[in-house]
């Protein structure tokens, strides 16, 4: 009992010693001598200052008169002047004294004085940018905290979530960089190294194969950091088409293991599938029954043989190594979008994004309700992520109900709706039409001489689509014709005449 006493007695004057030490105090990360030698470099050398002007400002620095001097050393020299400690000197007149001995002229002689070379200004300048971002990042992980531990009643957690993500989703866009300008030569070896691996594919396809021959023979496959925009109005096909092209490619997929130990996409591809409308099983309904050929409403309604069952568990355990990924996460912005994508590309790998669709997503909150400029945020986003992941992005969009009152229903690149920045920020456009939905719904009645023309006309549409490409940055726009099995949701390649087998009468 003694020695319970002596150890609580031990714990309290421990706690009460502790709470006596002051909190150590955490100051956030700079690098004083990084931002000196750098602005010192500069003003012996003002051609340091294009190594790191692409993506330094002044706001990056932490000491504020520092920012001020980089800020008024890039205008004068953007000006064509020299920035010098003397010809900076009349900018700083006035300024604040830096300690008793020091004004801030003769800081600026003393931070030239002590540079000797740029060599190092461009690894000083990232030194800077990376302690900046961690200060952001710092201070966003403050705010977090702080709106967590209020919780405001207008501020709901689903809120902060969304406010934190689009944040973080500003911070990674600000911080891209790049890789500045390449050689020539450099690119023209990228072109030959695409070129001979369209050689040695089958196909000869420089992008990947959508399983449809003819789409492929138009658009050379589905090419790296491209934005497709598949439109169409409402029943053409446009989900069912744009999920017979991800499982064809998710199914032909085979990779090779690389000296570094990843793993290098030979055929086919990896596939992430946002399904922003539909739920993930309806998606593998519609999979499952175009791959075992039964008919999706037989398979949602239980309406199936035994024999079927069997055909449907058999396809489905071949299905189930299809390297496919789908998120059916309803209503998310373009920000948590691009986070999910990254994460899928790291995790599992990924060489071709699907977004089903694109009116469903939002933008950030400070775009208002101005739906043109959220939508304009949307494709450039998706354009800079089709780069960014250099995997092709497949956005499926509706279009305006002006297409209904014209004779001739076939889409044009005037019908996409909401904004211009569709059409202007896709590097291809292609809309889905199928005639043969409108003559379905223009039936006659029977026994009438209409109905035997309606008859006429429904068999030459019968079981076809079109695929009009409507732009295309690498190569001609035109029409593609391809088979369409509606009891399937299934597209595929239409056979031509030459390629029909012999009729005997």
């Amino acid at each position: 009992m003694a020695t319970n006493t002596a150890l609580l007695q031990s714990d309290t004057l421990r706690a009460a010693a502790n709470a006596a030490e002051p909190a150590q105090f955490r100051e956030a990360p700079h690098n004083i001598e990084a931002e000196q030698g750098l602005l010192g470099a500069i003003l012996i050398n003002n051609e340091a200052m294009d190594r790191v002007s692409a993506f330094l400002e002044p706001v990056h620095f932490f000491d504020p008169l520092h920012g001020q001097i980089f800020e008024t050393a890039a205008k004068m020299i953007q000006a064509g002047k020299q920035a010098t400690p003397i010809t900076l000197k009349t900018f700083f007149d006035n300024a604040e004294r830096i300690d008793q001995h020091l004004t801030v002229p003769q800081y600026l002689g003393r931070l030239a004085a002590n540079a000797t070379t740029i060599i190092n200004v461009e690894d000083y300048g990232r030194t800077v940018y990376d302690l900046a971002i961690r200060r952001q990042l710092i201070v966003l992980g403050e705010d977090m905290v702080n709106s967590a531990y209020d919780a405001p009643i207008d501020f709901p957690p689903e809120s902060q979530i969304q406010e934190a993500e689009s944040r973080l989703y500003d911070l990674a866009e600000s911080g891209k960089y790049g890789q500045g300008f390449m050689a020539f030569g450099t690119a023209l070896t990228h072109a030959i190294d695409m070129a001979n691996a369209a050689y040695e594919r089958d196909g000869h396809l420089s992008g990947l194969s959508s399983g449809l021959n003819d789409l492929d023979n138009r658009m050379g496959g589905l090419q790296s950091s491209d934005l497709i925009i598949l439109a169409g109005r409402p029943s053409m096909g446009k989900t069912a088409l744009v999920t017979n092209i991800a499982y064809n490619v998710a199914k032909a997929y085979r990779s090779e293991k690389q000296p570094d130990g990843t793993d290098k996409t030979i055929e086919g591809g990896r596939v992430g599938f946002f399904s922003l409308e539909m739920s993930a099983e309806q998606l593998a309904t519609r999979i499952l029954s175009e791959q075992a050929e039964i008919a999706s409403e037989k398979i949602r309604r239980g309406m199936i043989s035994e024999d079927e069952f069997r055909k449907l568990v058999s396809v489905s355990q071949e299905m189930s190594r299809a390297p496919l990924y789908i998120d059916q996460t309803g209503g998310i912005s373009i920000a948590q979008l691009a986070a999910r994508a990254r994460k899928l590309k790291r995790q599992k790998g990924l060489d071709l994004l699907i977004v089903d669709y694109l009116q469903l997503l939002s933008g950030s909150s400070k775009r208002g309700d101005n739906r043109v400029q959220e939508i304009t945020e949307i494709t450039t986003g998706l354009k800079a992520l089709a780069k960014e992941l250099v995997v092709p992005i497949i956005a499926l969009s509706q279009l305006s109900r002006q297409v209904e009152q014209r004779e001739d229903k076939r889409p044009q690149l005037s019908d996409l709706r909401e904004s211009g920045s569709i059409e202007q920020d896709a590097d291809v456009v292609m809309f889905v039409f199928r005639e043969e939905y409108y003559v379905e719904r223009q039936k006659p009645r029977e026994g009438t001489p209409e109905f035997n023309d309606w008859q006429t006309q429904m068999m030459a549409v019968s079981g076809k689509a079109e695929v009009i490409i409507g732009k295309q940055r690498h190569g001609p726009v035109g029409t593609v014709q391809l088979a369409f099995e509606s009891q399937f949701t299934r597209f595929g390649n239409l056979a031509k005449e030459f390629q029909m087998p012999e009729r005997y009468e």
